[in-house]
């Protein structure tokens, strides 16, 4: 009895939240209605201040000085900096004007008599540069009273004053995912705009734009299965091409689309070598679903598409039809970037790429290397606060960086960054790895995008095999703005299958339409093309294709199935037949597209290897991702799998998520119920009437756990078994005990689990088995920036403790339990009385007591293999 007691004890504890709020706010917060930004500046009362450089951590010898707290009522709250010729700094009210000042000097700060009104009759700026004798501006009106759009503002006077106004082009745009920064192309000719996807050229993006965009107007949503729009209605009528960075002359008269597929980008930089870097958004919504994706830097190159789509869409990484992420981050609401060049840091610092993340308040400094024609990266964090609203950051004509805090009409301050020690730093060296320029192909086929020359097909050809990713994109994008009379017949001839899938891919998206982008009714599919696609790819020996050739050839099937229908009977069962044989494969992505296309095409075999597929994946994403394919599978269900079916969803309704999860899962079983027949409907009524039991997050994975004696686990006792242990380890029971142990409710690792506490993907090249133990076992000790909670005091004594993971004027929301993304409480800056930085890891301390000596080194090592079953330490 007393073991039990032990036991449900030691489970309430781990699923406790990180404040003693947390319940109390559940109760509260249920059944609330978005609240109504506010539509001023709050009163500096209480917290309610910029955030002081006590709660601000850097990096060793590197210091963080706060320079002005903005008085919110008359300069509003400020989100964008630009410097001119002359080195004095530009700043924008989100909801106002501009302002300008000199950058004080060293160990001095600014009073409001240095801050002058810029005399021009513009707002909403959120965006700007000084580039071919103005200042460009990009306007994102959240109140609509001027139109948003380009403006370019000039000197009418010569009195060193921008003032003249004039539009260039306008956007439909007005909320959080408009216009946003103006950079300089690397050619010095022309411009970039970065612009989430709710801005959209008045004209519309095929019709604003010249058949001289880098990307082929032949975007599609190409979902083989409906895709199921957000829950909470977030963004459903938007479609491809989402964001966008567009290039345009100076004069505006001409905005090409240079590469799209994006979800929120703010800001970007441009390195050395002339590639361009953007930070995007992750869609917060999503969390704990197959289809999240995190905050992320991409390297942005000619005519690449990186694969946003609204609610369940969001494209994976290893779709051919995508470029992936140069380095994936975390949770977070990207806002500035930029190069390091000028300032006065080490090298190192010198040539990183810094991006903001608004909401976790991180300046990242992110360290990229040169890998063939694109880079890898790594990060750091560089600045962290709680709260600290970072919107945008700048190099000073002092070597100094500069950044702001604000966006909607948070308290506002500016700070300076400068560096303290005693390395070099006058030394500003070009040709570093992450500044290197990229291999030369690429290059050579970017200028075939956006025009057709008769060397472009000869050219190109070669590098659709590229063991490189970039050039095979390169290489299919320069294809697919050439006239298809040159190359269709040799894409259906290809014999190399990498070449191959990329030149019927291109082939498919020249000579298919997405249903869900047809405009004209009397559109007939091209049953031609899609025959001939259909009969070369199924000349191909799946089995002795790659892993990278089996996801290419499934997803391409796919996009052909999506973009011209189904064809005839036959091939229908000649795609199954070849199909099935490798289903289910030993990967997540393989089994993915495996699941989706053998569903859709309603395969006997779907049903029993999906479910088997949910009952053996380690966490609630991959389940979830396999019971969407198969809500509208009609085949080959018998009752003990309709059973099962029936009986995940009772399970399901006890996982964790985003704002949109339920309803995600509530839309899953809807759909699955309409293909109930009657006759089932009738024979499984009880079950389909049932109620879910419902229980915790660790209650929900651990279930073996229950009747153990729990054991105070030593850091001494298993780092000395780790001396000897880490041989013969078992693969499979690593997995389940990842699972077993609630790691996946916070940890990202691989394709699976949460975000709320740190990727574990990566941890082998972290971590000793040591190190490791020690993070889990001492939780406290070294706590991750990323994830570092905060203590509220307030006013009337209550406290709470949690991750900032949003603010709104004078509200800062907490996320106070890490087990469950969405339970959140807000909490009025002006009632409290201080804000600290947490000694306590959210972390619970005793996570291996349930588990026995041999299921911890097979946990140990199945973190540190990365999740790769082939790793030295399983070996026998």
């Amino acid at each position: 009895m007393k073991r039990l007691l032990f036991t449900s004890l030691l489970l309430s504890a781990l699923t406790l939240p990180c404040s003693l709020m947390a319940q109390d706010a559940k109760a509260k917060g249920k059944g609330k209605a978005k609240p109504k930004r506010p539509d001023a500046v709050g009163p500096a009362i209480g917290a309610n201040v910029a955030t002081p450089v006590s709660n601000i951590k850097t990096l060793k010898d590197f210091k963080v000085e706060l320079i002005y707290s903005v008085p919110g009522g008359e300069q509003g709250s400020w989100v964008n900096l630009t410097t001119d010729d002359a080195g004095r700094i530009y700043v924008s009210d989100q909801y106002g004007m501009l302002y300008r000042f000199k950058a004080p000097a060293a160990g001095q700060t600014l009073s409001a008599g240095d801050i002058e009104k810029v005399p021009a009759d513009i707002r909403g700026v959120n965006g700007m540069l000084f580039a071919f004798g103005a200042l460009y501006v990009g306007v994102n009106d959240y109140e609509k009273k001027i139109p948003s759009g380009i403006y370019r503002i000039s000197d009418s006077n010569s009195d060193d004053m921008p003032d003249k106004v004039e539009m260039l082009r306008e956007f439909d745009a007005g909320s959080d995912h408009g216009v946003h920064a103006i950079l300089k192309t690397p050619d010095g000719k022309g411009l970039y705009l970065i612009s989430g996807n709710n801005a959209v050229l008045k004209e519309g993006p095929k019709a604003g734009t010249p058949d001289s965009s880098p990307v082929a107007k032949l975007w599609g949503d190409d979902h083989l299965l409906p895709r199921m729009p957000d829950g909470r209605g977030h963004n459903r009528h938007v479609m491809a091409p989402g964001g966008i960075v567009y290039r345009f002359t100076p004069d505006g008269k001409t905005f090409e689309i240079f590469a799209s597929g994006f979800r929120n980008i703010y800001d970007g930089g441009v390195n050395r070598a002339g590639e361009l870097f953007v930070y995007d958004a992750d869609m917060e919504y999503d969390f704990n679903t197959s289809w999240y994706r995190p905050t992320r830097i991409n390297h942005v190159v000619s005519g690449a598409e990186f694969g946003w789509r609204n609610g369940a869409g969001k494209y994976p990484e290893f779709y051919i039809d995508n470029l992936p992420a140069t380095l994936n981050i975390g949770p977070g609401s990207p806002t500035g970037c930029t190069f390091g060049y000028g300032a006065k840091f080490p090298v190192k610092y010198q040539e990183a790429f810094y991006a903001l993340d608004w909401s976790w308040g991180k300046i990242y400094a992110v360290h990229l290397k040169l890998n063939g024609s694109t880079y890898t990266a790594t990060k750091e964090e560089f600045v962290t606060g709680g709260p600290l609203p970072v919107s945008d950051a700048i190099i000073g004509k002092d070597g100094a960086m500069y950044f702001t805090i604000g966006g909607r009409r948070v308290q506002s301050g500016l700070y300076r960054v400068t560096y303290t020690g005693t390395e070099r730093t006058d030394i500003q060296i070009g040709g570093q790895s992450g500044s290197a320029p990229p291999s030369e192909p690429r290059r050579i086929l970017e200028a075939f995008h956006g025009k057709q020359d008769p060397k472009a097909v000869s050219t190109a050809w070669p590098h659709l095999s590229s063991t490189d990713r970039y050039i095979r994109a390169a290489a299919r994008t320069a294809l697919e703005h050439q006239p298809l009379a040159e190359w269709r017949d040799k894409a259906l001839a290809e014999t190399n299958v990498t070449a191959q899938l990329e030149a019927l891919l291109a082939l498919t998206r020249r000579t298919g339409v997405c249903q869900t982008h047809r405009t004209d009714p009397s559109y007939q599919p091209d049953a031609k093309s899609r025959d001939a696609i259909l009969a070369a790819l199924l000349k191909h020996d799946f089995a002795k294709l790659t892993p990278e050739q089996r996801l290419g050839y499934v997803r391409l099937i796919e996009i052909v199935l999506h973009r011209f229908g189904n064809p005839d009977d036959a091939t229908v069962a000649a795609i199954i037949a070849k199909l099935d044989p490798a289903y289910p494969a030993d990967n997540f992505e393989l089994n993915w597209l495996l699941t989706e296309t053998l569903a859709y095409l309603q395969s006997p075999s779907a049903a029993a290897k999906g479910m088997a597929l949910i009952a053996a994946a380690e966490s609630q994403e991959p389940q979830m991702e396999y019971a969407r394919s198969l809500r509208f599978l009609k085949a080959g269900w018998t009752p003990e799998l309709r059973t099962q079916q029936l009986e995940w969803f009772l399970k399901a309704a006890n996982y964790k998520g985003g704002s949109s999860f339920d309803k995600f899962i509530e839309f899953i079983r809807n759909d699955t119920l309409s293909t109930f027949t009657d006759a089932e409907k009738t024979q499984f009524a009880e079950l389909i009437a049932k109620k879910p039991e419902r229980k915790t997050a660790i209650e929900n994975v651990g279930a073996m756990f229950v009747g153990r004696t729990p054991t105070m686990w030593t850091l001494d006792e298993l780092s000395a078994a780790t001396k000897t242990g880490m041989k013969g380890r078992s693969f499979e029971n690593g997995r389940k005990m990842f699972s077993a142990a609630a790691c996946y409710t916070c940890h990202r690792f691989g394709n699976a689990g949460g975000m709320t506490g740190p990727d574990l993907t990566g941890a082998g090249g972290r971590y000793s088995p040591h190190d490791l133990l020690d993070q889990i076992i001492n939780p406290s000790n070294v706590i991750n920036e990323q994830f570092a909670p905060i203590v509220v005091t307030k006013n009337d004594g209550s406290i709470m403790t949690g991750v900032v993971v949003n603010l709104s004027g004078d509200g800062v929301t907490l996320n106070t339990d890490l087990t469950d993304p969405n339970q959140r409480v807000n909490v009025d800056r002006k009632e409290v009385k201080s804000i600290e930085l947490s000694k306590v890891s959210p972390m619970p301390p005793m996570l291996l007591a349930m588990l026995k000596k041999d299921e911890i080194l097979d946990l140990l090592a199945y973190v540190l293999s990365g999740g790769n079953k082939e790793h030295a330490m399983f070996g026998k």
